[in-house]
């Protein structure tokens, strides 16, 4: 059986991501998602998807863009335009991005570099996280340990 799969309608992987979901547009909005072939003891899902070409310039940890966890292991897809609260009625908590603020943070690389690779990284668990909003991208990853039971990633490209 095929490992765990993750695409986007939105584009495709390592393609350009369209402005609507990037910092082009006034308000971005996150693309759609989609996964399948999930393992069967998968309890919940996490999401986190990051700017890796940012960690050279002068950071020793990439942007984060967005972090959601404790998605239910029942899903198969978040939809376009997940709305900004730490709890969605599904249970699922978002983080704070790099700005501080809970919810999804459009690519915004600028235009004097390169593309920057976009990567939306989706793990299946075999745990529910016991954390809070205010759980970092190191608290989630250490919860995390030793409770993946597969992981996908998928890439778009932006810079404006």
């Amino acid at each position: 059986m095929p490992g765990l799969t993750l695409t986007t309608p939105a584009f495709a992987d390592g393609d350009v991501i369209p402005d609507k979901f990037t910092q082009n547009a006034t308000r971005p909005v996150s693309p759609r998602l989609e996964w399948t072939n999930v393992p069967a003891n998968t309890v919940s899902f996490a999401l986190i998807m990051h700017d890796p070409d940012t960690a050279p310039q002068k950071r020793t940890e990439d942007i984060l863009h967005w972090m959601a966890f404790n998605i239910p292991g029942t899903a198969r897809e978040l939809p376009e335009g997940v709305p900004a609260a730490a709890t969605l009625p599904d249970g699922t908590i978002q983080a704070k991005s790099f700005r501080g603020a809970v919810g999804y943070m459009g690519p915004g690389a600028g235009a004097a570099g390169p593309y920057h690779h976009y990567t939306w990284e989706l793990y299946a668990l075999d745990i529910k996280l016991e954390l809070t909003p205010d759980a970092t991208r190191a608290d989630v990853l250490k919860a995390m340990d030793g409770h993946v039971s597969a992981k996908v990633a998928t890439v778009g490209r932006f810079h404006r």
